[in-house]
């Protein structure tokens, strides 16, 4: 298990214990499409009421991701989820868009009384941290990579995260008709490829990654991305 380590709020105090700490999971998805938001969920479970058969979302079937959304929203002692839109992933790029989400849902997160003192641990997927300054708690954070599969807490955020973006998607395919993004949710499929190439960009395309700029016969310029290699995985 890989981590990255820092603190919250900007304090210069001792390290914490996270023993005694409050887990908050923090993960993302939809970097990697070529269309549509990117997608931040962050989520403190209760350990007093377990959730069977969480994951990697990327583990499980649309179906057991869907049973499992509605449990994670009734049973977490806190939730939230939070959507970057096209504009600022084109303005700032798709990995600070990704951050932004990140510390959007921290921040967005609406803690209960008994829990608000903390302390906090947040556990975050991936080797990077968003910008923990000017959070609302005293916590310490730490980035995992492959979170998502290890830490309970993450795998229920990439959940949310996942079927949040999926339905706003499913919105999106009855909005921008002929791209087929209830079937791809915007990943670079040959079929929307091909689509992208008949129908030209949408409005929700990014048009900072390579393929969309392709198509709209513009140079690359410096914020654009090798989307393969920068994005390589479905989240």
């Amino acid at each position: 298990m890989a981590a990255n380590k820092n603190r919250g709020n900007g304090s210069l105090l001792p390290e914490l214990d996270t023993s005694t700490s409050i887990i908050i999971g923090v993960d993302e998805a939809g970097r990697g499409p070529l269309a549509g938001p990117v997608t931040a969920s962050a989520v403190i479970l209760d350990v007093s009421r377990p959730i069977v058969g969480l994951n990697d979302s990327k583990q499980l079937t649309e179906k057991q991701r869907d049973i499992l959304a509605p449990q994670i929203r009734e049973c977490a002692l806190a939730w939230a989820v939070v959507h970057v839109d096209v504009a600022e992933i084109d303005r700032i790029n798709i990995l600070q868009a990704t951050l932004l989400a990140m510390r959007s849902a921290l921040l967005a997160l609406k803690l209960p009384q008994a829990l608000i003192n903390g302390p906090f641990h947040i556990q975050v997927d991936g080797n990077k941290l968003p910008n923990m300054i000017g959070l609302p708690f005293t916590c310490s954070a730490e980035a995992i990579v492959d979170g998502d599969a290890l830490i309970p807490a993450i795998s229920a955020a990439s959940i949310l995260a996942k079927t949040a973006r999926d339905v706003l998607m499913l919105e999106m395919d009855e909005q921008y008709a002929g791209y087929g993004f209830a079937s791809h949710k915007g990943y670079g499929t040959p079929a929307h490829l091909q689509a992208l190439q008949r129908l030209g960009p949408s409005p929700i395309h990014r048009r900072s990654f390579a393929p969309v700029r392709a198509c709209l016969g513009d140079d690359l310029d410096i914020y654009s991305i090798d989307y393969f290699d920068d994005c390589p995985d479905i989240a």
